[in-house]
């Protein structure tokens, strides 16, 4: 089992700057894929960014240039930095992470409780 902690939304004006951070604790697995996902209002889930083990990047179109996702393997952390941030990047964000089980071997998807973060115009 495989807990994510999340931390760092909050209010912030429009232009202004959040640091998101992810912390994953548990006893034997590995993450693979970790990352952060958002859901506006009446809208549908969508993922932010996410990297891999290895550090590759992806990231969505609507937030490329003005996010940064990166990731502290020793301290199984990810963060994402939120530049430039716009009124539409309101929502509630949610880190995820791809794990498997040391023991078992098995494949899980794990998710925060989410941390609301809210752009003013």
């Amino acid at each position: 089992q495989v807990q994510l902690v999340e931390s760092g939304g909050g209010l912030v004006q429009a232009g202004g700057s959040l640091r998101l951070s992810c912390a994953a604790s548990g006893s034997s697995f590995s993450i693979n894929v970790i990352g952060w996902y958002r859901q506006a209002p009446g809208k549908q889930r969508e993922v932010v960014a996410l990297i891999s083990s290895g550090g590759s990047t992806n990231y969505a179109d609507s937030v490329k240039g003005r996010f940064t996702i990166s990731r502290d393997n020793a301290k199984n952390t990810v963060y994402l930095q939120m530049n430039s941030l716009k009124p539409e990047d309101t929502a509630v964000y949610y880190c995820n992470a791809a794990a498997v089980n040391l023991a078992t071997m098995g494949a899980y998807d794990y998710w925060g409780q989410g941390t609301q973060v809210t752009v003013s115009s």
